[in-house]
């Protein structure tokens, strides 16, 4: 006997395969020529960094055909505080605008701007406060290059072939 759930599954299976649906990394998808082929530009601080060790995690260390260039910016906003004033919540919010274009060239192939945010507390000493901020800055950094991956595996397949 069939239940109802595996019914439901089955059906929306069939309907991604009729609306043409291809995954990502399959044989008719784009993003296995992203894998390994983007290369970033050299990190000026900690941001960059983790931006970078982030992307080369999911992406892969790469020379080329295609260059990355992306500007990161970083904005802190404080949001709870104590009677005395003392703010003891910060919100951090990232936005990642961002081209692939081939190494060497100037055409723009794909682009976008993408946001997202974090929060971190400040009780405590000024290391846990550092530490807290410094931790906050590494998960905006990772969410940050995980959405631009997305973006950039969702276009690939306007990149020539």
């Amino acid at each position: 006997m069939w239940s109802p759930d595996r019914r439901w599954v089955l059906l929306g299976l069939g309907a991604l395969a009729a609306c043409g649906f291809t995954p990502v990394y399959g044989p008719q998808g784009g993003g296995s020529k992203l894998l390994g082929s983007i290369a970033l530009p050299d990190p000026e601080d900690s941001d960059d960094y983790a931006f970078n060790l982030r992307f080369e995690e999911r992406m892969g260390r790469a020379s080329g055909p295609y260059a990355l260039v992306r500007d990161i910016t970083v904005n802190s906003t404080g949001l709870g505080s104590l009677a005395d004033g003392t703010t003891t919540r910060y919100q951090l919010t990232g936005r990642a605008t961002y081209a692939l274009m081939p190494v060497g060239g100037s055409e723009v192939l794909i682009s976008g701007r993408t946001d997202a945010f974090t929060g971190y507390s400040v009780t405590g000493s000024s290391a846990s406060r550092q530490a807290s901020q410094s931790d906050a800055r590494q998960r905006l950094m990772i969410l940050l290059a995980d959405q631009v991956i997305d973006r950039l595996l969702l276009d690939a397949d306007k990149l020539a072939p």
